[in-house]
């Protein structure tokens, strides 16, 4: 099977665009290169510049190498910077979206696979971890794009011959045991990347966004899932729509969460580093706690996740700047 995947130059697809070849599939990467870098695709893929939104070299790129699914990566992903620019996200995100789902459609792709995110749930009042279904009342502009997205592949599922599965991301972190990619994206704002930076002295330190919060130690909790793990589900979702799957949407964690603090102790710990910690008021639409209830990914997908530990998420970043360092890339 040829698949093509938008966004492959950035961190999750160039660790998907790995995954794809590791499993003997063709793979076509579609990146405008505005935040991802060509040599962060691996070589044995066809790296193509090109903006999704252009459906015509789109449909001609899907034609011409026949591409039978796609799994959709390109977009914006910064809560804060979401609230800035609302209108740029649902542009990058939504709009560019449904000329990608039209191209899909239009030129016979029957699979999609589609990177969402948990905050399509916003800040859930009841019971954690979060299940598929949990009510969707996103926070943010971010989520709010997502989860348009998401309406838009059931709306076209139901009109055409086209089936997608949606994965709810909760927190990607880590990077590639094998050292092929990481996250490379300059500024990136997670927390591991910002941290492992710190303890790498490529930044002065990291702020703590709130610390009044109900939780065990006063900061926000995240179900952090490790990179590796997340492309395997996405490789498990194709496998699935391949041999009939019904559409579907599913959660993407590990069903435990730590706090921000926990996350900064297991960077210090595992780098034997210190860096400075600061700490600053709330920021406009961060949750509270998200974590995950992947039941449905585990049973329906037969997912299987074996990076399931902090400290190795932690490890694999750390060794991933040290990389990064050693290369003087960023």
């Amino acid at each position: 099977m040829t698949v093509l995947v938008t966004g492959g130059a950035g961190y999750i697809g160039s660790h998907m665009v790995w995954a794809l070849l590791d499993a003997g599939e063709e793979v076509v990467v579609v990146d405008r290169l505005s935040t991802g870098f060509e040599w962060a695709v691996a070589p044995e893929a066809r790296l193509i510049r090109a903006d999704i939104a252009d459906t015509e070299t789109v449909a001609d790129i899907i034609r011409s190498h026949g591409v039978q699914a796609i799994i959709h990566f390109a977009g914006s992903i910064s809560v804060p910077e979401s609230m800035v620019d609302p209108l740029g996200y649902y542009q990058n995100n939504t709009a560019n979206s449904l000329a990608l789902i039209q191209t899909a459609v239009a030129t016979g792709v029957k699979k999609f696979v589609f990177s969402s995110t948990a905050a399509v749930y916003g800040s859930p009042e009841g019971d954690q971890p979060v299940a598929e279904t949990t009510p969707t009342v996103p926070q943010s502009p971010y989520g709010a794009s997502k989860l348009m997205t998401e309406t838009m592949l059931a709306d076209a599922a139901a009109a055409h011959d086209f089936r997608y599965a949606a994965l709810r991301y909760f927190n990607v972190s880590g990077a590639d045991p094998l050292g092929r990619t990481g996250q490379s994206t300059r500024g990136a704002a997670n927390l591991i990347k910002v941290a492992t930076e710190a303890a790498m002295g490529k930044r002065d330190g990291i702020e703590i966004f709130g610390a009044d919060y109900p939780t065990r130690d006063g900061t926000c909790v995240r179900d952090f899932i490790h990179v590796t793990d997340l492309v395997a589900a996405h490789l498990d979702a194709l496998s699935y729509l391949k041999v009939g799957g019904a559409s579907l949407i599913a959660n993407c964690g590990y069903g435990r969460g730590y706090t921000v603090r926990e996350v900064l102790d297991s960077v210090r710990r595992i780098s034997g580093r210190d860096f400075d910690i600061r700490l600053g008021g709330r920021r406009e639409g961060d949750i509270v706690t998200s974590v995950a209830d992947s039941t449905r990914a585990r049973t329906v997908l037969d997912w299987q996740p074996r990076h399931d530990d902090i400290d190795e998420i932690v490890g694999s970043a750390l060794a991933w700047e040290e990389s990064l360092a050693r290369r003087n890339r960023i």
